[in-house]
């Protein structure tokens, strides 16, 4: 039978219900498609986020491995919860100085919703590694990532 889908917008959920992924997790779909996807935790009941402002968040990434379905912490987080010496909200603009991935997720979000974006490796870091072994973040090369991000709001 063929399958028509609807466009990727606002909510991944309805893609991967689409595409009846029962037996492939979101983060195997996004890395293997080359798609990030926005898994919603809380939804946001703020504006949409542009590429227009800057914007303050709460964070922490982790690297992802689809075929295990674990995450690993990066080292890298803005909440005391998750490592950090306090909250400390990450300010950024959709669009400068940011991952691919990021970015293309963000946009999908509304101010106050919290969500995990699935950023594939190619959306990341790709090749490069960032930080150093044994340092305060170390992200391997080709490394899918999970960030647990939270939109606080316009800066």
């Amino acid at each position: 039978t063929m399958m028509f889908l609807p466009s990727i917008t606002r909510k991944p959920c309805v893609v991967l219900t689409a595409l009846l992924l029962r037996s492939t997790s979101v983060r195997a779909f996004s890395a293997r498609s080359n798609v990030v996807v926005v898994d919603v935790i809380s939804p946001g009941n703020g504006p949409a986020v542009t590429k227009a402002n800057r914007y303050s968040s709460m964070v922490t990434l982790y690297i992802e491995d689809a075929v295990a379905e674990t995450k690993t912490p990066s080292g890298w987080s803005t909440r005391k919860e998750d490592g950090a010496a306090m909250d400390e909200p990450f300010a950024f603009q959709p669009g400068k100085n940011l991952i691919e991935g990021w970015s293309e997720g963000v946009l999908r979000m509304k101010e106050g919703e919290r969500a995990w974006l699935h950023v594939p490796a190619a959306k990341g870091y790709g090749a490069s590694p960032m930080g150093e072994k044994g340092g305060a973040f170390y992200i391997p090369a080709n490394s899918d990532l999970l960030f647990d991000i939270e939109i606080l709001g316009k800066e």
